[in-house]
């Protein structure tokens, strides 16, 4: 990791990165808390929603957005993102109104879905060996792990001197430092191969699709996207009405339980570059996804343990709430690991399985493609509410289960992890 940031332009876009991820969790802690001010009894719903809107962002959004821009230079098209998200993300503590979070949310999240995938391509052309390559993808998914463990913690601590609505405002702040250090970074211009041949826009926005479900080492991706989408879905909507319906905690509560889930997926970044060294991918990334299924699952257990130990007191505290909260951090923990351990190495099979002209289409499909699953297991996770918590946690764990298993079927054994499509042409 140091040999990868010792790169400047790479350590400068880490660093937009990072500030841009610490300015987003501060608003998915504002979020969870804007919807359960506005709606308390539907807080999940909304926020089911919400989250589903902006995955419609990012599916379709982003390969139309890699198409359209496609001719544009990369630094240009990623400072105007950060400057639509900052103007939106300033706009939302004056929201009063639920479908004045969605109009919102469409616009910020149509930004950040031309902003990622650009970012992603620009990083393969930055650092060029495959092992700081694999450096920056372990220290990409800690950018997003100190995003879900630092910013619910500051969270918790700015709650203590300002409302909510005002978390919005660290979230602008994170995207004008972001736009600030692209700025000063030179950007590479993009590849593009001799032999390359020239697409029309509609034709560059299906050709990521096509490149994605064409190279076989990328088909499995698909169903692990659905098993992260599954588990990730109840931490991210559920976990508000967990703490605050459930267990009558604070909004600190909440903050502090979306931290667990990051330090888990950051301990797992951590590790990966040393592990995968040692282990292959399928195996790294098969048993993420299984830890997924079986800590989700067993979720439904947790929630009713406030019920199920009613008259329990543990020095003096409800003995339900306490072992319940303490369970709930343990399992968002583990999901943070398999989450990890699972997103991880996507970028290595990508980058290893298709040509260096298409690594923006590539990875504009990925973004898109995981989005998708969201956008199923989001609504499901918000609006599953009338069957309750342990039936939304065991029903999003079936999910997981099923998509586990199409992604161990899709990728044998024997399967060799760097080949290339032979049919990759438009």
């Amino acid at each position: 990791m140091r040999r990868a940031l010792a790169h400047p332009a790479y350590r400068r876009l880490f660093l937009a990165q990072a500030v841009a991820l610490a300015g987003t969790g501060l608003a998915t802690v504002a979020l969870g808390l804007l919807a359960y001010q506005l709606e308390p009894a539907n807080a999940a719903g909304v926020l089911g929603t919400v989250f589903a809107i902006k995955m419609v962002a990012y599916v379709f959004v982003a390969p139309l957005a890699a198409a359209a821009l496609a001719r544009l230079p990369r630094r240009a098209v990623m400072v105007g993102s950060d400057v639509v998200r900052l103007l939106v993300a300033a706009s939302l503590p004056f929201v009063g109104e639920v479908w004045q979070i969605y109009v919102l949310i469409f616009v910020l999240q149509a930004a950040s879905a031309t902003f990622t995938p650009t970012f992603q391509s620009v990083i393969p052309d930055v650092l060029e060996d495959e092992e700081d390559y694999t450096a920056a993808l372990s220290l990409s998914r800690l950018a997003y792990d100190l995003e879900a463990v630092l910013s619910p913690v500051l969270a918790a601590v700015l709650l203590l001197l300002v409302p909510a609505s005002a978390l919005f405002f660290g979230t602008a702040a994170g995207f004008a430092g972001s736009a600030l250090l692209v700025l000063a970074t030179a950007v590479p211009g993009r590849r593009v191969e001799p032999d390359a041949p020239e697409m029309f826009f509609s034709d560059r926005a299906r050709h990521g699709m096509r490149l994605f479900v064409r190279t076989p080492t990328l088909r499995p991706i698909l169903a692990l996207n659905l098993v992260v989408a599954a588990a990730g879905a109840f931490v991210l909507v559920q976990t508000v009405v967990i703490a605050k319906t459930s267990f009558g905690l604070g909004d600190g509560a909440v903050a502090l339980l979306l931290a667990a889930n990051g330090a888990g997926s950051m301990a797992a970044a951590l590790a990966l570059p040393v592990l995968l060294k040692r282990v292959a991918e399928r195996r790294v990334m098969l048993g993420g996804a299984v830890l997924l299924v079986v800590v989700t699952g067993l979720a439904a257990s947790a929630v009713t343990l406030p019920a199920v130990l009613d008259g329990v007191a543990i020095g003096g505290l409800p003995g339900g709430v306490v072992v319940g909260t303490v369970a709930i951090a343990v399992l968002w923990l583990l999901v943070g690991i398999g989450w990890g351990a699972v997103e991880t190495p996507v970028g290595r099979l990508i980058r290893r399985g298709v040509p260096a002209s298409d690594l923006a289409p590539a990875f504009a499909a990925q973004f898109s493609l995981s989005h998708a699953c969201w956008l199923l297991t989001y609504p499901l996770a918000g609006w599953l509410g009338f069957i309750g918590l342990p039936g939304t946690a065991l029903a999003l764990a079936a999910v997981a289960l099923v998509a586990t298993v199409v992604a161990w079927r899709l990728w044998p054994a024997s399967a060799p992890e760097g080949s290339r499509s032979d049919t990759m042409q438009p």
